[in-house]
């Protein structure tokens, strides 16, 4: 065996590295400065970056030049756990406690509500998900519309269903649900009374098939 070799006892060797969307963050850092504020790299798989709320619309406008034309989608995560739990359990059995400690996921802040877009490179066939915090007391962000035509419906869903506002959109007009609904239905907080009522799948009302004589069933 040479010294060169290497057995079981050894350290694996560490995992290839992905220089594309090393890059693509190095990019980002220029452009945005200290407003990149962490990275999720998943080796040649996908990028999550999460960025400072005041340079959240600097930030697209940055990806749109560095060729990230295609946007994909944009919304809002709430990263509290639901109040109400999540409506599958028996209503028959006494519940635990809930657990109300705010646990974020890959690239979550330090809010309990955050803004994500997802944009895609598509000449390098690459895709970026980009994050930003949304202040609690304060649940307003710029609007990427100055950037991307495709964000004026999204940045209005999330405006509806989770209650965040977006400085600079031209309308912001419910979609769905009637100018007057109070609450926003996305909110883990919000109470779904339909659940409530009818825990999901739902309690329904199942009526037995009818009965067949003993002629039909020879």
């Amino acid at each position: 065996m040479s010294d060169t070799d290497t057995t079981d006892e050894q350290a694996p060797q560490a995992l290839p590295g992905d220089g594309l969307r090393e890059g693509i963050v190095d990019d980002l850092r220029e452009r945005i400065g200290d407003s990149l504020l962490e990275f999720h790299i998943v080796p040649n798989d996908d990028l999550t970056v999460r960025v400072a709320t005041e340079a959240w619309a600097d930030t697209g406008a940055a990806l749109k030049l560095a060729g990230f034309t295609w946007f994909s989608f944009l919304s809002a995560i709430d990263w509290m756990p639901s109040p109400y739990g999540n409506s599958e359990s028996d209503p028959t059995v006494e519940k635990e406690p809930i657990d109300m400690t705010i646990k974020h996921g890959v690239c979550g802040g330090e809010t309990r509500m955050q803004v994500f877009a997802r944009l895609t490179d598509l000449d390098r066939h690459v895709g970026i998900t980009i994050k930003a915090d949304v202040d609690d007391d304060v649940q307003v962000v710029d609007s990427w519309t100055g950037s991307f035509a495709g964000a004026n419906w999204h940045e209005r869903e999330c405006h509806e269903m989770f209650g965040i506002g977006f400085n600079g959109h031209p309308d912001l007009r419910n979609m769905y649900l009637p100018g007057d609904f109070e609450g926003y239905p996305l909110k883990k907080d919000f109470p779904l009374l339909a659940r409530m009522v009818k825990p999901w799948p739902g309690i329904v009302d199942v009526e037995p098939m009818p009965a067949r004589d003993e002629e039909d069933e020879s």
